[in-house]
Parts: C-alpha cells; sequence; structure tokens
C-alpha cells in the first residue's frame, strides 16, 4: 500500500496534465504485478467492493473517537477518508505487523471476498496495520472515490505512454480484460501478442468535437446536424451480445434494457440516447426526464413505461465486422441510412441533416431553436473519417446561447480535493410573489480561483446558521447564473431545475432585492 498511498498524495497535490501522466507511467513501471493493475482499475473506477458501505466506516471511527470530534473534524477537513485516517488511533500492538506489509492486491482479494458481517472487523485490522496516508489510500480504494484529479482516459493514457502504446488500441481491447489486466501489461512489456477485440463487444473512443469560436464554416465542406441533449452512447452487437458504453466508457447496458434487447443487428453506432416524451408526441423529451433513468442498476416496469427510452443515431462505426471508421462522413452517412431498415423504429432513428443555404441562414435556424431536447449544432466535414478524439478542423459543437438569471446565494457547502478548505459548492434562489427565496438550482463552478476566495470569504463573514456542513448565509449576494435549459421538478420546492448551472458573474453591484423571481424562470421553461 506504501507506494499506491504516495501515488494518490502526489496526484492530489499535482494540478499539471503532463506531471500526472508521468507520475502514473512511472507507478505502473516500477510497481509489480497484480498491484499495478488493480492501482489502474481503482484509478479508471474498475473496482467495486460491495462490502464496504460509507456508514461501515463512520461506524468504526465512532467505536474509537468522540462522535461530536469526528463530526467537527468532518466538517472542516470536509472528507470523510481523509478525516478517517487522520483521527485513527495507533494501535498498541502495531510493531509486530512490520514485518508484513499489506499490499494492494491482498486489500482487494480480502476485502472482495467479505460479507457485510465480517467487512467491521477486517477493514479495521487493515487500518490498525497501517499508517496515515495509507489509511487514506485504502479507504479510498474500498469505496471507489479517489477524487485524484485523474480520468479514466488520463489513466489510460499514462499506461500508453509508460510503454510506447498507442491510446486509442488501448481503449479498444479495454472492456474485453478484466482487472488485474495480466494481458494488457504482457502485451505492454513484449511478453505477449496484443489482445483481440474479435467476438467481444468492446468500447471504442468517440470522436469528439471542438468548440465552434467566433467563426464560420462553409457549409460546402460541412454538414449541421442538431445536437440533441441526452446522453452519447455506442451500441455494440457482436457474437450474440449487445452493450451501450458512455462517453467515458462506461457500460449502461444495465440501465437501458429495452434498447439493447432492440439492438441485434452485428454492428457498432454512435447516438444520442433520450427518453420519448408524451408533450411532444413522442418526440425528444428534455434532458430531465432521461435523467430519473440515468445510474439504475434495476429499472422497475414503471420506469420503463413512464420513461421509454430511445437513440437517435449519428453514425457508424461498423456494419457487421466491416470497419467503416475510415470512410468519410459523407459515406457513412449513407451506410447508417442504408443501416436503419435493419432496427426498431420504436428504439431508434435517424438524426436529420439541417437544411440550410449558407452559414447565415444556419445563423437563424439555430437562434430560433429552444426545443427542449436541442443543445446546439453539429458541424462536421463532409470528408471527415471517424478518428478517436478531438481533431482540429473535423467536428465543432456550437451550442446555443445559455440562458441566464440573477440569483440570491442562499447555502453554501465546501468542496471536496482541494476544494475541501473552501466553500465552493453554492445554492442560490430566486424571489416568489410573496417575497420568500426558493432555491432554484446549485453550481460549484464559472469562477476564477481569485472570485473563489473571494467567495469563502463571504460566506464565512456572513453565515447565519451551520447544517453540519452547510452554512446558511445571509441573502444579500447576487450571482448571475447560467444554464443550458430548464425543465420542471416534482423533487424541487421551487418546481424547477437547471440543466449545467454555473456561475457567470458575481453581481456585487445589485441589491438582492433586484434579483430574479421564480415566475420568470418558469416562463423559460421548454
Amino acid at each position: 500500500m506504501r507506494a499506491f498511498a504516495d501515488l494518490l498524495d502526489r496526484l492530489i497535490y499535482t494540478r499539471s496534465r503532463n506531471a500526472k501522466l508521468k507520475l502514473i507511467a512511472d507507478y505502473l513501471r516500477a510497481t509489480p504485478d497484480p498491484d499495478r493493475g488493480w492501482a489502474l482499475a481503482a484509478l479508471t473506477g474498475e473496482v467495486d467492493l460491495p462490502a464496504v458501505k460509507p456508514a461501515l466506516i463512520r461506524a468504526l471511527i465512532a467505536e474509537r473517537v468522540d462522535p461530536v470530534l469526528f463530526a467537527m473534524s468532518r466538517d472542516f477537513v470536509g472528507d470523510t477518508a481523509e478525516t478517517v485516517a487522520l483521527l485513527w488511533p495507533e494501535p498498541a500492538e502495531k510493531r509486530a505487523y512490520n514485518a508484513e506489509p499489506l499490499t494492494v492486491a491482498q486489500v482487494i482479494d480480502r476485502l472482495a471476498s467479505l460479507s457485510r458481517s465480517d467487512a467491521p472487523a477486517v477493514l479495521a485490522d487493515m487500518l490498525d496495520r497501517l499508517e496515515a496516508d495509507e489509511r487514506y489510500a485504502l479507504l479510498k480504494l474500498a469505496t471507489g472515490g479517489l477524487r485524484v484529479g485523474v480520468s479514466a482516459r488520463l489513466a489510460k493514457t499514462a499506461l500508453a505512454q509508460a510503454f510506447g502504446l498507442d491510446v486509442d488500441a488501448v481503449e479498444e481491447v479495454w472492456h474485453g480484460i478484466a482487472p488485474p489486466y495480466a494481458e494488457l501489461f504482457d502485451w505492454a512489456e513484449g511478453r505477449g501478442a496484443q489482445p483481440t477485440a474479435a467476438d467481444v463487444p468492446v468500447f471504442r473512443p468517440f470522436m469528439l468535437a471542438h468548440p465552434l469560436e467566433d467563426g464560420t464554416v462553409d457549409l460546402a465542406d460541412y454538414a449541421a446536424e442538431w445536437k440533441w441533449d441526452g446522453i452519447r452512447v455506442q451500441l455494440v452487437h457482436v457474437a450474440g451480445q449487445t452493450r451501450l458504453y458512455s462517453r467515458a466508457g462506461d457500460d449502461v447496458t444495465g440501465s437501458f434494457p429495452e434498447v439493447a434487447a432492440a439492438f441485434a443487428t452485428p454492428g457498432v453506432l454512435d447516438g444520442e440516447l433520450l427518453v420519448k416524451g408524451e408533450a411532444q408526441g413522442g418526440e425528444a423529451a428534455s434532458f430531465n426526464a432521461l435523467q430519473q433513468r440515468l445510474g439504475r442498476k434495476v429499472v422497475s416496469a414503471k420506469m420503463l413505461a413512464d420513461y421509454p427510452a430511445f437513440v437517435r443515431l449519428y453514425d457508424i462505426l461498423f456494419d457487421g465486422p466491416e470497419d467503416l471508421r475510415t470512410l468519410p462522413w459523407a459515406e457513412r452517412r449513407q451506410r447508417l441510412e442504408a443501416f436503419m431498415p435493419r432496427l426498431d423504429r420504436d428504439r431508434f432513428d435517424l438524426s436529420r441533416v439541417i437544411d440550410a443555404t449558407d452559414f447565415d441562414a444556419l445563423t437563424e435556424i439555430r437562434a430560433g431553436a429552444r426545443d427542449s431536447a436541442i443543445e446546439g449544432v453539429m458541424l462536421k466535414r463532409r470528408d471527415s473519417p471517424y478518428v478517436a478524439g478531438r481533431r482540429v478542423g473535423l467536428w465543432y459543437k456550437w451550442k446555443r446561447d445559455p440562458l441566464t438569471a440573477d440569483c440570491v446565494m442562499m447555502y453554501a457547502q465546501r468542496g471536496n480535493g482541494k476544494r475541501s478548505s473552501f466553500y465552493s459548492d453554492y445554492t442560490f434562489g430566486c424571489w416568489t410573489e410573496d417575497g420568500e427565496l426558493l432555491p432554484v438550482g446549485k453550481a460549484y463552478s464559472g469562477f476564477t480561483d481569485e472570485e473563489l476566495k473571494w467567495l469563502d470569504r463571504f460566506v464565512r463573514n456572513h453565515t447565519v446558521q451551520r447544517f453540519g456542513p452547510v452554512r446558511e448565509v445571509e441573502k444579500t449576494l447576487v450571482l448571475e447564473v447560467a444554464f443550458d435549459s430548464i425543465h420542471e421538478s416534482k423533487r424541487h420546492k421551487s418546481g424547477l431545475a437547471m440543466r449545467f448551472p454555473r456561475i457567470a458573474r458575481i453581481r456585487r453591484d445589485k441589491p438582492a432585492a433586484e434579483a430574479d423571481r421564480v415566475e420568470t424562470l418558469q416562463r423559460m421553461v421548454t
């Protein structure tokens, strides 16, 4: 655990992407199997230890430390694992353990085989054997929330750089190999052949777009289509198996079983997962409707009926075993159109190309698009192959201008990781006709580091009540909030839910009484 703990500690305090890549690469080269494979699985979110839950950890520390002291410490530190790691008492017999240090593989093998009744004693014994930073690494490993600023893609890139591999080739075979990735490291170090994706429904990296900044493109060279506001998915059917993958490469098949069951034609498709809306006559509903389905491991019959999912298709990567990714977009579009009759019309449709004579005409069409499921416009070069990642000049995304509202800060909470010392998560509200302030959203982005320091001081100096880690503040600060769309929501007292809210501006010049009203936001609902 020592090397893994050192790695996490350095990653937490390293901001540079290249420096993080080097730290992970150095660790993977220096660490033996299977520890490095399990560490890589932890960094990519592939470790699942169901016997260890946050409640178990809180119960263990409550047996050893005054609960009031723990609550106060947790509020100050901002992270349960770090608080427990620091407060955990040193056992009197710890010296007896020093001859046999724990490894990452031992920890995972032992915790993965536990029942929930056996887990407390085993986890406590492990914590007794470790130093504070190792305890922190153990708890993060056990609960699956590393929060060290490393995405799955970054970890895979570090692996590729460490051993001179192509990261897209790594992505191609990733889902066909289980942790601790022995075949992957055999290939990386020249002891084995490259693993194959044949007859395995693996994930292929998505082609992504650059934002279209202040500029135009020639529609003779670029096709325009709507950017739909769902989640990007890849559908893979091979050897009788179907998988749905999110943009991050997560397997979301279980959350949308009806879509997976409807895709039984060999091939790989790229599209947007959406939910049908009754008000739209069966067309796509808002993202808020889709959100009811996301992250559910078990989907009830009622959920399937109330929020029926479908995929609006953008592209085709494979037609049966034939790889089409090197073909230009225009040819792939023709192949996709020819593929459509083989699909279930209730679960799949085709994202249409926007008919615009020139860029000025497209600008007008985009400006008038406030459909609840439209996020903007995609511009795709007609001769572009399907290549992983973002390549300059091939695809552009031209999101519609955000909506804005002036809201009043109501509550603040500490952030996580490098923000754990700052109040960086803000709940804000708007006024009702009766002068009541109702929460309408929560945001934790959009501001600079200097603005964060200012906001943190404001929270500390204007706190009126505390509710555990949350502070209620004086209702005097106005925040201009930008958001992509707003929808009705039964889960919120205001009846509204914002899509991607972020702080656009701190309105120190504006009195709180002049902030927007809830009825103003209601008129923005799509």
